[in-house]
């Protein structure tokens, strides 16, 4: 057995042996209309972490005349607070401000931060790059107006689960290539950074809970124009030619994902480029396991681990 996978986690276990997720089909045996259904029910509903201020808005979209809805979670009073702006998880094609609530909520309270929770465009109405496009868009307006929602403009972050994840590599990769260096920091949380599936992780884990290896191909496939969309640096990040100027970044990676090993590889080749990274390996855990915090104790560590990092960070 790899040393990266050890035994799922017990809490995971008995949670995924729970009537709710044993009735749960795999993605890819959904239509795109009933994937996102599920996943509205299984992941939106009442917040379970109360915030001084939430603020439903919307914002200028890359497209002329469009809009992208964000949400604004505000810890605490104070105008000078870091921006953590985040990208949801689904594959680029499910997700919504709501099944990220909870996380996001999460996020702003236990790293101090104002979290922006951005709802881009999805795939496959709207495939790469325009997922891309908004999250670029989204980071273009906090950075203009970061002081004017009480956030400070010298501590931008950017925040992402798996596909959203990519999205906040793709979107430091553009930053530095740009020169503009906007970002203190980027933290990816399992991510995607490879149009690949012949990882050892792929195949240890291609039945895993919560993702697989058909899920994953079900994903790109939504999400690509064209096979050769997957060979292009801000859509595989880890195929980039350079990883210089990239912000400070801390990886989360688990060992039941298939993503697993393409999330260690990225941590590695940013490390070998002299970029400053923390990662975070649990080898008992699987793809998503943040949002288990309130029913695992491995989580709930690593929800701690991770955001006292996001908010040592963000230290002036």
């Amino acid at each position: 057995m790899d040393a990266r996978r050890t035994d799922l986690d017990p809490q995971v276990a008995a949670l995924l042996a729970e009537p709710t997720y044993q009735s749960l089909p795999p993605w890819h045996a959904l239509s795109v209309e009933a994937a996102r259904r599920l996943e509205d029910d299984v992941f939106g509903g009442e917040p379970t972490i109360s915030l001084p201020e939430v603020t439903d808005t919307a914002i200028p979209g890359a497209d002329a005349g469009s809009e992208i809805p964000i949400r604004v979670y505000r810890p605490l009073e104070a105008h000078d607070l870091p921006v953590l702006l985040f990208y949801h998880g689904g594959g680029w094609t499910l997700g919504t401000l709501d099944s990220a609530d909870d996380l996001c909520r999460a996020f702003a309270a236990e790293t101090e931060s104002l979290v922006v929770s951005v709802d881009y465009r999805l795939a496959p109405e709207h495939p790469f790059p325009a997922p891309l496009e908004d999250a670029i868009a989204a980071l273009e307006w906090v950075r203009e107006h970061a002081a004017a929602i009480g956030g400070d403009p010298d501590r931008i972050g950017v925040c992402g689960s798996s596909a959203g994840a990519n999205l906040a590599a793709a979107v430091a990769r553009w930053d530095a290539h740009r020169g503009d260096d906007v970002l203190a920091q980027q933290v990816l949380c399992y991510p995607i950074t490879d149009h690949a599936f012949d990882t050892p992780s792929y195949v240890e884990n291609a039945d895993s809970p919560l993702l697989t290896r058909a899920d994953m191909r079900w994903f790109w496939n939504q999400y690509l124009r064209h096979p050769v969309d997957g060979v292009n640096p801000y859509a595989s990040v880890l195929r980039a030619s350079s990883f210089d100027r990239l912000p400070p970044t801390t990886v989360v990676t688990c060992g039941h994902d298939p993503l697993r090993d393409e999330g260690i590889a990225y941590a590695e080749a940013l490390e070998d480029a002299g970029v400053p990274v923390s990662h975070h390996h649990y080898p008992s855990l699987p793809h998503g396991a943040l949002s288990l915090a309130d029913e695992v104790e491995r989580s709930a560590e690593a929800m701690e681990k991770l955001t006292d990092r996001i908010r040592l960070r963000f230290v002036r």
